[in-house]
């Protein structure tokens, strides 16, 4: 169990399954949290405990993004940042749907950028920042109608290197985590019957990822151990892009 207590953690996506996961993970290890989602995730702070704040953030708003993470910088501290939301539509790449597409962009690329980059002065202070950046096994292969996910992710992954460069002189590592389908309510939609049922026998392990198992690679990312290790993609995927 890594020991996070006194550093505040900021996770993205916080009312979602993935996300909730990583607060509880995070709030045993003895994290601060600040939860931030579109949606209120103020009861799940409570759940947690006092010291737990939740925010709501319109990540498609960049001046928004700018004056949230200032807010919370200032009020909590920022050690450790955790990119968790995402946006997930798919569509064929033949279907031209800009919206979408630039949507998925804003959201899933450009908005880790500019947390990341407004959380960095509290990062730097902190004086061992860690950014986590949740990417997808759609980012390192092709899997059909995910055109705009996959490039959102493939494009987090790299973007993931080179914040790991540069900031790699200021103590700061950034790291991303890869997973495949990961077993929340939203996926349990999606991914339902004959589509899951072929899904999971393409994974060799035959089964989709547990939000804890995501969520224990992130505290492995944000944890002490893992002080050495930057720019990296740890793939959570049951083996489905090892072939």
């Amino acid at each position: 169990m890594a020991d996070l207590s006194g550093l505040t953690a900021l996770i993205t996506g916080a009312a979602g399954g993935i996300g909730t996961a990583m607060a509880e993970g995070f709030a045993a290890a003895g994290a601060r949290l600040a939860l931030v989602d579109i949606r209120d995730a103020s009861e799940l702070a409570a759940q947690l405990g006092p010291e737990h704040r939740a925010f709501t953030l319109d990540l498609e708003d960049p001046e928004v993004i700018a004056a949230r993470t200032a807010e919370i910088g200032e009020a909590m501290g920022i050690d450790i940042l955790v990119n968790n939301a995402g946006h997930g539509v798919i569509f064929p790449a033949e279907e031209p749907q800009v919206e979408t597409w630039d949507r998925t962009m804003r959201i899933n690329l450009r908005a880790p950028w500019l947390l990341a980059a407004a959380a960095l002065p509290y990062l730097k202070a902190s004086g061992r920042g860690r950014v986590i950046n949740i990417s997808s096994q759609a980012g390192v292969v092709a899997l059909d109608e995910h055109a705009a996910y996959g490039a959102s992710k493939a494009g987090l992954i790299l973007l993931t290197k080179v914040q790991a460069f540069e900031w790699a002189r200021h103590g700061v590592t950034v790291n991303a985590i890869a997973p495949t389908v990961v077993e929340t309510p939203m996926a349990a939609v999606g991914w339902s019957g004959e589509k899951g049922v072929k899904a999971r026998a393409e994974i060799p392990v035959g089964r989709f990822a547990k939000p804890r198992e995501i969520a224990a690679a992130a505290l492995y990312f944000a944890s002490e151990d893992a002080a050495i290790v930057t720019g990296e993609t740890l793939m959570v995927d049951g083996g489905f892009t090892m072939r």
